[in-house]
């Protein structure tokens, strides 16, 4: 099947929904103006009267609304139905131009959060259930991703399209979209175990269930993802047991000859093709999705065994036994991209030869080895796109690296310090590039931010360059049913801010969708803050009080490097507990 091509059954599905879509809509914005209807009741005159307004403009604007949310609803479902790189971004996230967020925006872009995680918490086990007809549909009988193309996130961008079509303030507009939320969640209930009723009907039989992947990618990592415990290699390695060369070769079957320094010419190939069929697996068929029984890199470590089993040091033998299990457990991270795999496979030999003449490799947190592979999956991560520009680039900079380091006879503090100080300048060079590419919005930002904070009106344009719509005026008892922030909140919020400095990659709930960008510009009055996107070449300009209101919802935060290396660290721990405790069993029976 290709990439492109979409399975008859799914397109029927999408059919069936779609037609569906217009009374679903309908009984959303029923549901939404007879809780408007409701609240009236414990209002007090002028926030009724409001109140009234909207619903008589919902009322006489019924079919404009509905029109936004068909037309958004259907582009994208069709994106989706296009979607066919695993690490693509969608493009409808990318602002055609350089738009200035401001608090309005981002308090419906809250609005849309705490509509998704409602849905998602009230349609949890239907949710749950399509994915396994949806699944089935394409044949993916694992349920390797998520096949349907109406998730709540889905929905709810399009509903928050239609509250845009409404000719109101915007502080009606997300009043609008609260309610139409809370409706919306319980009518999606009821519409998603419909689904499931009929795709039962038609004979269609579910996929599994024990391998659902959760969408957010929260728990990709393993229970071993989420602790801040990192173990110190140099005692891990006095406790690990050194290799049983006889155990290994008997297992291997055969292995590469070392060369004149002990290291065989096949380790790093045999580790590229680990990792090079870990890309294979993530870059299938786009709907059997990417795999995730990704195959472990026992090469290595096999080789590495015969390697250590000629050293007559049991110290230089446990550090071999621990630095080849610290490769092994990397490769096999879901955290770790395909594509960045193959580089890390690359420097196992290297490392391997480090290991047995400088025993520095074990300082985890200082060693520029180690760095450096924390520094390419974490920069990987950040620019998704695997056919990126700036990805591709990194990722030659990152193989021509290992070639160099492979090359060398010597392995040497200098030389990997070397490796990490190339990488920092490429990521330098790299923001330098991104930096000059933004300097007219720059100067263009930096005019509105002296007239923004001398109190002056803000301009609908600059020359072109910036689409800055004029602010709604918002009526005070409108804004009092909005959500204030806690003085508290706000104290941290500010806090945050101010450490942020250009460079530093911030996650962030813009548009309906997580986008991570990196900050470019703050303005010389930290008024506006210009971000690039990761996905893209596109930019935004947020302004301060956008920000703190995105951070006090929790839609905002500054993005740690995690360390690769020591979730590694702490699975090979577990792994060698593992062992001395069955170990110990056996003794004892």
């Amino acid at each position: 099947m290709s990439a492109l091509q979409v399975p008859p059954a799914l397109e029927q599905f999408v059919d069936d929904e779609l037609l569906r879509a217009p009374l679903l809509f309908d009984q959303v914005l029923e549901g939404a103006l007879d809780q408007l209807r409701k609240n009236m009741a414990t209002q007090a005159p002028l926030q009724r009267a409001l109140t009234a307004e909207l619903i008589q403009a919902v009322r006489g604007q019924h079919n404009r609304l509905s029109d936004y949310f068909l037309r958004s609803l259907r582009e994208q479902v069709r994106e989706d139905l296009s979607w066919h790189q695993p690490h693509q971004a969608v493009t409808d996230s990318k602002p055609l131009a350089l738009a200035l967020v401001d608090e309005e925006v981002v308090a419906m872009d809250v609005e849309l959060s705490h509509t998704i995680e409602l849905i998602k918490s009230q349609c949890e086990y239907e949710l749950r259930e399509l994915a396994t007809y949806t699944s089935a549909l394409v044949g993916d009988m694992d349920v390797s991703r998520d096949h349907n193309p109406f998730r709540p996130e889905v929905y709810t961008r399009a509903l928050g399209a239609a509250t845009h079509g409404l000719s109101l303030s915007k502080g009606h507009q997300v009043i609008l979209m609260r309610h139409s939320g809370v409706a919306l969640a319980q009518v999606l209930r009821m519409s998603y175990a419909a689904a499931v009723s009929r795709l039962e009907a038609q004979g269609v039989t579910p996929a599994a269930y024990r391998t659902v992947i959760l969408p957010s990618g929260a728990r990709s990592a393993g229970r071993f993802g989420e602790t801040t415990f990192s173990p110190d290699l140099h005692r891990m390695r006095d406790s690990a047991p050194a290799f049983s060369p006889s155990l290994d070769l008997a297992r291997s079957g055969t292995l590469g000859s070392p060369d004149a320094t002990g290291v065989s010419t096949a380790s790093s190939e045999q580790g590229a093709q680990g990792a090079r069929s870990k890309a294979t697996a993530a870059n299938g068929s786009a709907w059997a999705g990417p795999r995730y029984d990704r195959p472990r890199t026992t090469g290595p470590l096999e080789h590495w065994s015969a390697v250590a089993g000629t050293n007559a040091r049991h110290g230089d033998r446990q550090a071999v036994e621990l630095v080849s299990r610290l490769f092994e457990a990397m490769l096999d991270d879901e955290r770790v991209p395909a594509d960045a795999a193959q580089v890390i496979a690359r420097l196992h030999g290297p490392a391997m030869r480090m290991a047995l003449r400088n025993a520095s490799l074990l300082d985890q947190q200082d060693h520029p080895l180690w760095r450096f592979i924390n520094r390419l999956v974490y920069e990987a991560q950040m620019t998704p796109g695997v056919n990126d520009p700036e990805r591709v680039l990194l990722l030659k900079t990152a193989h021509g690296t290992a070639d160099q380091l492979v090359s060398e006879p010597e392995q040497s503090l200098k030389l990997y310090r070397w490796a990490m100080e190339r990488m920092e300048s490429f990521l330098q060079k790299r923001f330098t590039r991104r930096l000059s590419a933004a300097s007219s919005h720059i100067g263009a930002l930096q005019k509105l931010e002296d007239k923004l904070t001398a109190g002056q009106t803000t301009p609908t344009t600059m020359h072109g360059m910036l689409d800055v719509p004029q602010l709604d005026t918002v009526p005070a008892a409108l804004m009092d049913m909005l959500p204030q922030p806690d003085a508290n909140a706000r104290t941290d919020a500010q806090t945050w801010l101010d450490s942020l400095v250009p460079g530093d990659w911030v996650r962030l709930f813009l548009q309906g969708r997580w986008v991570h960008v990196a900050l470019l510009w703050p303005g010389e009055r930290r008024e506006i803050w210009l971000f690039g996107d990761g996905a893209s070449d596109a930019t935004w300009a947020v302004r301060r009080g956008a920000l703190l209101m995105l951070h006090d919802a929790k839609l905002g935060k500054k993005l740690k490097q995690r360390s690769i290396v020591g979730t590694a660290a702490v699975r090979v721990q577990s792994q060698m507990a593992g062992t001395l405790a069955d170990s110990a069993v056996k003794l004892n029976g």
